[in-house]
Order: C-alpha cells, then sequence, then structure tokens
C-alpha cells in the first residue's frame, strides 16, 4: 500500500528543485508500511512500456524502465477512439514515470518531466521525495483499472481511474527487506487526471486529485 502524509505547500514548492534534478518525487502523501517501493538495487530493469495502448508516433520520447520486480498492470488500454487511446497511454506513461523515480536511482529521470507538468509535477517531486527521505521503495505489482477519458476539446481531456495496491508492498531501500503487510480498504484509490496535448503531441498531466479507501475502487 501506498499511503502517504500530506504535505504543505511550501514544502511542495521547495521540493521540487531538488527532486527534478535528482531522483524525482511523486504524489502529496507520505509512503507507509506497505507503500510500493523498490529498492535502489536496478540491476534487472524492464522496459515500462504502455500495454499496446499507443500506436507508433514521431515523438522522441525518454525511456522508461521499471525494476523487475516492480510491476503496473493496466486494464483498458484501449477505447477505439485514436485520441482516447493516446491520452490513456500517455496516462499509464505518467504513471510509469514515477514509479521509475521511486524505484531506479538515478541523477535524472527525464521522463517525470516530460509526462508531468504544473501542479501534477510538484505533487509528483514531493511524492517522489517521501520514499528517499524514508529511506523505502516499493515492489510488486499495482493494477490500474476502470480507466475512463473524457475529451474536452482537441488539446485537453480529464481521466479517472482506480488501483488496486493489495498486492504492491513497502520495501527498505538499505536491506531490500519488504513488509508484506495484508491489504486493507485504503489500498484501493481512485485518481481524477487533467491532461493537456502538448504542441510536441504528448499528452501531459497537469493536475492529480487522488483518494484513498474509495468504495466504488474496491473489487
Amino acid at each position: 500500500m501506498r499511503t502517504r502524509a500530506t504535505t504543505a505547500a511550501a514544502t511542495l514548492l521547495a521540493t521540487t528543485t531538488l527532486l527534478l534534478t535528482a531522483c524525482g518525487s511523486s504524489s502529496d502523501d507520505a509512503p507507509s508500511d506497505k507503500s510500493p517501493i523498490a529498492g535502489a538495487d536496478t540491476g534487472s530493469s524492464t522496459p515500462a512500456t504502455p500495454s499496446a495502448t499507443a500506436t507508433a508516433d514521431n515523438i522522441d520520447r525518454p525511456s522508461l524502465k521499471l525494476p523487475a520486480d516492480v510491476k503496473n498492470v493496466f486494464e483498458g488500454g484501449t477505447s477505439g477512439d485514436p485520441v482516447k487511446d493516446a491520452v490513456l497511454a500517455d496516462n499509464e506513461r505518467m504513471i510509469n514515470s514515477i514509479d521509475e523515480a521511486i524505484t531506479v536511482d538515478a541523477n535524472e529521470h527525464p521522463a517525470l518531466k516530460f509526462y508531468n507538468k504544473d501542479n501534477a509535477l510538484i505533487a509528483a517531486a514531493t511524492y517522489i521525495k517521501t520514499y528517499y527521505d524514508s529511506g523505502t521503495t516499493w515492489t510488486g505489482m499495482t493494477r490500474y483499472y476502470d480507466r475512463k477519458v473524457t475529451l474536452a476539446g482537441e488539446k485537453a481531456a480529464t481521466m479517472t481511474y482506480c488501483a488496486d495496491e493489495t498486492k504492491s508492498y513497502s520495501k527498505d531501500r538499505k536491506t531490500q527487506k519488504v513488509k508484506n503487510t495484508p491489504g486493507d480498504a485504503d489500498d484501493y484509490v481512485s485518481y481524477n487526471t487533467r491532461m493537456r496535448k502538448s504542441a510536441q503531441g504528448v499528452w501531459e498531466t497537469v493536475s492529480v486529485v487522488s483518494r484513498r479507501g474509495a468504495e466504488e475502487c474496491q473489487r
């Protein structure tokens, strides 16, 4: 489970500069006993590519790799609408970019800044930093489902979805010890995001609102 503590706005702003030039950071909550956090050991990483949702494009995208013990599963990757499918694909990349910044130690995480902008980037940077500050990472699998896209013109969209973190666990970054905490209601999270299409054609996430213990996601 990735439970996070609320962080003050001032801290969000102060954190951003630090994280965007180093390990990065994510949402506005702090990791708990069951936070999915993978360790600093990233020897065996696997590409984190959208699940057959994205059609080929000419965008020069940064590479994305997650450790072998970290997996995000995205359900409902295609809608039949090419624009909505592009939104779904970049949402996957956004989520993976945050988890890469949490689980992979590196001087920079270009994908994080590529798919997250404005308030979403500030929140992402802060969230990621909570993992590094607590000396944790995550391991296991997180499932994303009930993913719905609503278009608002040609360059704006909203997206709602659920996350099931019952099979993702907190891991000590130094010792690599995993806390296999039993799942509970807080492991189910609902998300509401705003996205915009950049001049380059990327659907960037500009804001994210999340709610833990969401009843509509508990299935």
